[in-house]
């Protein structure tokens, strides 16, 4: 065999490994929580739009939900607002709002649109004040047992994807920055970006809901042992979740609100490694961790829970 047939082989095998799961994911939604280091990183954040490029030409449904928090927390600096966090949650004033507001729609949401629309007219962002995609109310912080004001923080408390789904038809790539406004008030809220894709995810019936973290999975045992769980039903998670690190409370609460509410599988990757969209879902081994519904764990239903995560 030629040195150049030697070269191409492995090329060929790769696209033949990735065929079961084209057919498999092909027209389905995959709702994406963009953040942590792929958000800074330059290379990370180019390699993160062809990746969702690739979804969609692969003929998959992306729809990308984000947040900001490294922007924002840099932007406040700048003019001298004080980033205080309680419970884990930025505490926003009306003047940190703005910020909020500003970083997101305007900051965050269009450097995305645009990394995306370099491969075409894909990408159309929004925010979930938009056509009402979200709604929310304000959310206080519970601290020793007592409730804390941390000013315009929400939590959802509807959603209505009929604008994103039109978008979808469309063919176009949805980009959609985490805040909302309240039915009750008016104001708008700061939402957190994992339980916005969450929320989002289900409102839509999303295949896989995907979050991108700066670590590699979920630990079995950290900080004691770097064993990532490969994969887990809903039920076990829940076991799990009192003793989880605050920062990956809110990502897998919201992969287990998913995956309750009718999304297929939710992932939780490292957003570090280049391209690892297209490896959980393309490759037989997947990476990092997935959370399924408990009646997959006796391999109910066909799909991603064949993939070799021992």
């Amino acid at each position: 065999m030629s040195t150049r047939r030697h070269k191409v082989l492995p090329k060929a095998e790769i696209l033949i490994e990735a065929l079961p799961w084209l057919t498999r994911h092909h027209g389905k939604t995959v709702v994406i929580k963009f953040g942590g280091n792929a958000m800074v990183d330059e290379d990370l954040k180019a390699a993160f739009a062809q990746d969702v490029v690739f979804l969609r030409h692969a003929g998959l449904k992306p729809v990308v939900v984000h947040g900001g928090g490294p922007q924002i927390s840099a932007h406040l600096d700048r003019l001298g607002l004080v980033s205080e966090f309680k419970a884990g949650l930025r505490v926003t004033t009306d003047e940190a709002m703005d910020v909020v507001r500003m970083v997101l729609a305007g900051q965050v949401q269009r450097e995305l649109v645009g990394l995306l629309n370099r491969h075409g007219p894909l990408a159309v962002g929004m925010t979930g004040e938009d056509a009402h995609t979200m709604t929310a109310t304000k959310r206080y912080a519970h601290i020793d047992g007592e409730r804390v004001d941390i000013g315009r923080v929400g939590e959802i408390t509807e959603v209505d994807a009929g604008a994103v789904q039109a978008l979808l038809d469309d063919g176009r790539i949805p980009v959609i920055s985490s805040i909302a406004r309240s039915a009750d008030d008016g104001h708008v809220y700061n939402i957190n970006a994992d339980t916005a894709a969450a929320a989002l995810a289900a409102a839509l019936g999303a295949e896989t809901l995907m979050v991108l973290t700066d670590v590699e999975g979920l630990y079995e045992d950290w900080p004691h042992s770097d064993d990532v769980i490969s994969r887990l039903t809903a039920r076990e998670l829940e076991r799990l979740l009192p003793d989880l690190a605050s920062g990956m409370v809110p990502k897998m609460e919201g992969c287990l609100y998913a995956v309750r509410n009718g999304v297929r599988t939710a992932r939780v990757i490292d957003g570090r490694v280049q391209h690892s969209i297209l490896l959980e879902i393309f490759t037989d081994e997947g990476i990092g961790t997935m959370v399924v519904p408990d009646e997959d764990r006796d391999g109910g239903q066909d799909g991603d829970e064949g993939k070799d995560r021992a």
